[in-house]
């Protein structure tokens, strides 16, 4: 059986991991001061379009991906915008079609990419003092969830916000450990 011979230039040279020194795994939940504190500054710097992004992955609880990829009719159905201030005023402010993207990347007509949501998500929690690398993008998506399951103790209701199939997917979603569901069950009384 022939061996197959590789060229000097094709063999793989010694190469550090993309990951190498980074922060992998699950990225931990944005805390309310933090959260109120790169709002404050992306308004008092006059971004809109920031503080729409901002405010909309949080309320939303969407992932970056689906996010970028909204359009004026997912969140203003019938005319009609959504509660938060700041993403009315963006969406008053599209020109055209209420169909273009809500968050357009560079070229205009696609949309935002996850990787440029992600840089703009470094550079506010730079703002604020956070260390960009221990956060990402689905921070966002997990701040209010925690926050919900923190103020009501109730699961299922988060469970149906994430719109995860089972129970265990939203246990391990928010890492709850067995001392939270012991503290919280003791809570309630019968």
């Amino acid at each position: 059986m022939d061996t197959i011979q590789y060229a000097p230039s094709c063999q793989s040279a010694h190469r550090e991991p993309w990951n190498k020194g980074k922060l992998t795994g699950r990225k931990p939940p944005l805390l309310p001061k933090h959260v109120w504190a790169t709002r404050t500054h992306l308004k008092l710097r006059g971004k809109k379009l920031d503080l729409a992004l901002f405010n909309l992955a949080i309320d939303s609880k969407l992932c970056g991906c689906d996010l970028v990829r909204l359009r004026a009719l997912d969140v203003a159905p019938n005319g009609y915008a959504i509660d938060r201030a700041s993403i009315r005023a963006h969406l008053a402010a599209l020109p055209g079609s209420e169909d273009r993207f809500l968050f357009r990347g560079k070229a205009g007509e696609t949309h935002l990419s996850t990787r440029q949501c992600a840089r703009l998500l470094g550079h506010w929690l730079a703002l604020v003092g956070l260390d960009p690398l221990l956060f990402g993008t689905h921070s966002l998506r997990r701040t209010k969830a925690t926050l919900i399951y923190r103020k009501t103790g109730n699961l299922r209701a988060v469970q149906l916000l994430l719109g995860h199939t089972k129970i265990e997917s939203t246990v391990r979603y928010l890492g709850i450990e067995v001392d939270n569901a012991l503290e919280i069950a003791e809570k309630v009384d019968v």
